[in-house]
């Protein structure tokens, strides 16, 4: 075999190493939301629809719909934290943040996810209206449209909101914040939905 043919083949291949990129580097750490208030292994829930609650996938507008963490700088300009990177869309881990501390408190049943096998006469759907950080007072920002809804043909709203002041715009600082508002935050919607 003569050495020449493999020449062509490596030239492209050094070429084409220039332009081919394999991603980003990723981050140190990825940011999560952990609930202060856990159900325990073992333990479990029984109910019927009519005490069982649904949580519904909860939207987001697209600033949030994202795995960066959103910075306010103006009324009209927004931007990202640097290196804060959640490890999935903040709707999501809201979600079952707000799903474990209604079932730890309430001991009612949660079923957590849009599951049409489910029947739960009462479903919470959400709306994220904040989930960042607002570099124009420093703070941390959570805030969230509920609704609920049951058997009946009423349906309840509520806006829920928990700010942590005094934050450095930072990866670390603001993840921990953003922990403490949600928490927050999801004991205010636990104690409603369970109303």
């Amino acid at each position: 075999m003569k050495p020449f043919r493999f020449l062509p083949a490596l030239a492209a291949a050094a070429l084409l190493s220039g332009c081919v990129s394999f991603g980003e580097d990723p981050p140190e750490s990825l940011l999560t939301l952990t609930p202060t208030a856990m159900a325990t292994s073992g333990v479990g829930a029984t109910g019927t629809p009519d005490s069982a609650i649904a949580l519904v996938e909860f939207g987001a507008p697209q600033r949030l719909d994202v795995t960066r963490v959103p910075v306010q700088v103006t009324d009209s300009t927004v931007a990202y934290v640097q290196d804060a990177v959640w490890v999935e869309k903040p709707a999501r881990l809201f979600r079952r943040l707000i799903a474990e501390t209604i079932r730890v408190r309430s001991g009612r049943l949660v079923i957590d996810g849009d599951d049409p096998g489910v029947m739960a006469a009462t479903r919470l759907h959400g709306t994220l209206r904040d989930f960042g950080y607002d570099a124009r007072t420093g703070d941390v920002v959570v805030a969230i449209d509920m609704a609920r809804s049951g058997e009946s043909a009423q349906v309840t709203t509520r806006r829920f909101e928990a700010r942590v002041p005094g934050v450095l715009p930072e990866a670390g600082p603001v993840g921990v914040a953003l922990n403490q508002a949600a928490n927050e935050v999801a004991g205010e919607i636990a104690a409603w939905a369970a109303g």
